[in-house]
C-alpha cells in the first residue's frame, strides 16, 4: 500500500496549486486514476481508453483527473510532456496535503 508520504514524492507545490507527475497508460481497456505509484519514476499512474493520437489521450487525461477529483476541468493542465507517456499536470484548488490524502487512499 502506498502511503500519503510515498506519494508525495510525485509533487511539486507551486502558488495556487500542485504539479503532479503522472505515467501514463494510452489506449488500455479500462479508465483509472490513480492506478498505482512508480516510485522509480516518482510518478502516479493513470489509464486512458483513448490513443495516444492527436491529443486524444492528453484529453482524457485532464477529464479523468477532474472528474476523480471532482473539480472543473479548468484547474487541470497539461504543463509538459505533452507527447511522452511521463507527464507534469498543474492542479488547482486542491492543497498537496488532501490530494497526497486522495490519491493514496485509492491506490491499490
Amino acid at each position: 500500500m502506498t502511503t500519503p508520504d510515498e506519494i508525495r514524492d510525485a509533487f511539486l507545490t507551486v502558488v495556487g496549486g500542485v504539479i503532479l507527475t503522472l505515467e501514463v497508460s494510452a489506449g488500455s481497456k479500462v479508465e483509472r486514476f490513480p492506478s498505482g505509484y512508480n516510485p522509480w519514476r516518482q510518478a502516479v499512474g493513470i489509464q486512458v481508453k483513448a490513443a495516444a493520437i492527436e491529443g486524444k489521450a492528453n484529453k482524457a487525461i485532464i477529464h479523468l483527473v477532474a472528474e476523480t477529483l471532482s473539480i472543473p476541468k479548468n484547474s487541470v493542465q497539461i504543463i509538459s510532456g505533452q507527447t511522452s507517456s511521463i507527464k507534469r499536470i498543474r492542479i488547482e484548488g486542491i492543497p498537496e496535503e488532501v490530494l497526497s490524502q486522495m490519491l493514496s487512499a485509492r491506490i491499490q
